[in-house]
């Protein structure tokens, strides 16, 4: 029986402040450069005082919202579980996630009070990104916000690797992979961030189990979590976690184990000015691939295609219209 959903998301709910920034401003903040870094929300304010602009780029995001939102782009149909709270910021992230086409279950008037969550992401001229983020309500994300029946529904559940630094967070990922796999609902996981494998990778041993189907990667999260110094080795002992997996190696494309294979995805030459949202985008056109009729082979040329796309402006995300035109360029060799 065909499912309703291609992919459905449960993530961290935040609403993404994008600013360009100097090396020497993260320094002199004392702001570590290229992670995720959890701050409180005065912290946050302080660092947008000193940024002192006006010209604030705002998206509701988040990284698996960023990858369910590729999924709805580019045709296919992704549910988003989160939580945001009854504040201006919780009704933008509602509002917008609706016109990306992405489905969810918040009745934006029955939200529970409290401060919707947000991500300050720093770009420098060298295209790396560094985000110090403020979790607000999401934090409290538990298993008694898991949406089961739509689940159940789902070709794949995709879970972002930023819900294990919490207990209840991580409690939610463990169930909700319950469920998926008691339903026949495959189970992708992203590792998120290299500092998501440094300080909780036995957060990631609960959650994975036995294996996951699917597993997200870049090269510096597959030798943390593997503990091994290159990643010919690493990519090896990923084999006893995940059935399949892919490994993202910026400027030098993929590597895509289809359970068989490794297939090496060639990049597609552009000028990087931003790479947030990149690892996103490569996870949410590779699953609108392998939902909808590519190979692995092929949804990885496709995601591969729409990273390098976005990598070249700013903000995690493509227009429509960019979507549609990458899919037109590659329709004939797909």
């Amino acid at each position: 029986m065909k499912k309703k959903y291609n992919v459905v998301g449960m993530g961290n709910a935040l609403v993404d402040m994008e600013f360009e920034v100097s090396d020497e401003f993260l320094s002199s903040n004392q702001v570590e450069k290229g992670l995720m870094t959890l701050v409180d929300e005065d912290r946050q304010k302080s660092l947008m005082q000193v940024i002192n602009t006006e010209e604030v780029k705002k998206q509701c995001g988040g990284s698996a919202a960023n990858t369910v939102i590729a999924v709805s782009q580019f045709g296919g149909k992704a549910y988003y579980n989160c939580k945001v709270a009854n504040d201006a910021m919780g009704h933008f992230f509602l509002e917008d996630l609706k016109e990306a086409g992405v489905d969810h279950h918040l009745d934006i008037d029955k939200l529970e009070a409290g401060t919707t969550g947000k991500c300050l992401v720093m770009v420098t001229k060298d295209a790396e990104r560094t985000m110090n983020t403020f979790l607000g309500i999401t934090q409290d994300f538990s298993v008694q916000d898991l949406n089961e029946s739509v689940i159940n529904d789902a070709e794949f559940l995709y879970i972002e690797g930023y819900l294990v630094t919490s207990p209840n967070g991580r409690a939610a990922m463990v169930e909700a992979k319950k469920k998926a796999e008691q339903q026949g609902t495959k189970v992708a996981l992203t590792f998120s961030d290299p500092a998501m494998v440094k300080y909780f990778k036995e957060g990631f041993d609960e959650v994975i189990g036995a294996s996951v189907d699917l597993l997200f990667s870049n090269e510096e999260e597959a030798m943390l979590y593997t503990g091994k110094d290159n990643i010919l080795e690493a990519r090896e002992e990923l084999k006893k976690v995940a059935r399949h997996f892919v490994i993202t190696q910026g400027k030098n494309g993929a590597m895509i184990y289809d359970g068989d294979t490794f297939i090496d995805i060639e990049p597609y030459k552009t000028t990087a000015i931003d790479s947030n949202g990149a690892g996103d985008m490569f996870a949410g056109a590779f699953l609108y691939g392998i939902t909808n009729g590519h190979t692995y082979a092929s949804s990885g040329k496709l995601a591969s295609l729409a990273s390098s796309k976005i990598v070249s402006q700013f903000g995690p995300r493509l227009h429509w219209h960019e979507a549609k035109e990458i899919l037109d360029r590659l329709v004939p060799e797909l």
